[in-house]
């Protein structure tokens, strides 16, 4: 009896690995792979990999819009990209309102068209241990990697299930696969968004419209200039600007916007970025209880939880507090990025 279950239980198996198999290349398949004449519309595509996806959108021969808060930073990537050929609007909104998205996604489509490819890149970064977090701080993640992937990938369904056909991409990260220590709202918002993204994969398919999951570890763009540190600020920025400069560690940022753009083109349901990712994702997905165990000792040896008395600052603003040549080696390949991806002048 026990080996007439087991083989019965291997046979499901196979039939169901062979069904997975089939629905990926059935999948792979449907719709045109070319993105020439599309437009697209990319959140947060004024710096980092928001607008690196933007430029290599408009090689594809996309028409690009690109959405940020801040006029200036958006009117000088635009001037970027159109010094390379694109045909690009630049639209300041904040996606965490509602009303602000709608009307940048009808102003899109007043201008190209309506939208086939929806990019959700916009993010925040809070680095520090929670202690130091407040309500507030969670509420802004939420309000920028869910709600802001949330508000615009509703404004264009409507258009995109009345042409039966349309692709969202949404950029979330490792850490809403594995909660890493001293990111807790980030992770939050980001396992919100990777659950947004696989379920209206799931459910949009039969509308014609593929939902790719895009799950980066770290990648060079030079934004740990603009995330915000709590706690011992210094030794905070230390950490998290090694990490996102370090080869090996850290990804070439625009191999990552190559690959982001050929599975979307590919209508990938799910693509993680880099090997040390794809691996920590794998062995959390094996060993979930021995993972937290982990990473509880990682915790250890980061900064202690001291509160210090005012609000977060921003990266830049630490980095000249510690002026050190040595982080400043350390840390060479993202400041690079950082001045090639809009991040910084210096």
């Amino acid at each position: 009896m026990a080996e007439g279950s087991s083989a019965r239980n291997a046979l499901l198996a196979a039939a169901l690995i062979g069904a997975a198999m089939a629905g990926r290349r059935l999948l792979a398949g449907r719709g045109d792979t070319e993105l020439a004449g599309q437009v697209a519309l990319v959140t947060g595509g004024s710096r980092g990999l928001g607008f690196i996806l933007a430029r290599e959108l408009a090689r594809e021969g996309c028409r690009v819009a690109i959405c940020a808060r801040d006029r200036e930073v958006l009117d000088k990537a635009r001037a970027a990209l159109e010094a390379e050929g694109a045909q690009v609007a630049a639209i300041q909104c904040d996606i965490s309102d509602q009303a602000q998205v709608n009307r940048m996604v009808e102003e899109v489509a007043g201008r190209f068209g309506p939208v086939d490819i929806l990019v959700n890149n916009a993010g925040i970064i809070q680095v520090g241990p929670v202690e130091t977090m407040e309500v507030q701080d969670f509420q802004k993640a939420m309000d920028i990697m869910y709600w802001g992937t949330l508000y615009p990938t509703l404004a264009v369904l409507p258009s995109m299930r009345r042409r039966r056909g349309g692709r969202i991409v949404n950029i979330t990260s490792i850490g809403g696969k594995v909660s890493v220590p001293h990111l807790l709202p980030y992770n939050a918002a980001k396992f919100a968004s990777v659950g947004l993204s696989e379920g209206l994969g799931a459910e949009l398919a039969k509308d014609g419209i593929s939902v790719t999951t895009i799950v980066p570890g770290l990648m060079r763009t030079g934004s740990y200039i603009n995330a915000l540190f709590k706690g011992r600020q210094e030794w905070e920025y230390s950490w998290f600007s090694a990490g996102d400069s370090l080869p090996f560690i850290s990804m070439d940022a625009e191999r990552a916007g190559r690959q982001i753009v050929e599975a979307a083109r590919k209508r990938e349901a799910v693509r993680v970025l880099s090997l040390p990712a794809i691996l920590l994702a794998r062995f959390h997905g094996l060993f979930p209880g021995l993972t937290v165990r982990i990473l509880a000792l990682v915790n250890r040896l980061l900064p202690s939880g001291e509160r210090e008395a005012g609000a977060p600052d921003r990266g830049m603003e630490v980095e000249r507090r510690i002026n050190s040549p040595i982080l400043g080696a350390i840390t060479a390949l993202g400041r690079d990025a950082g001045r090639r991806f809009q991040h910084r002048e210096d």
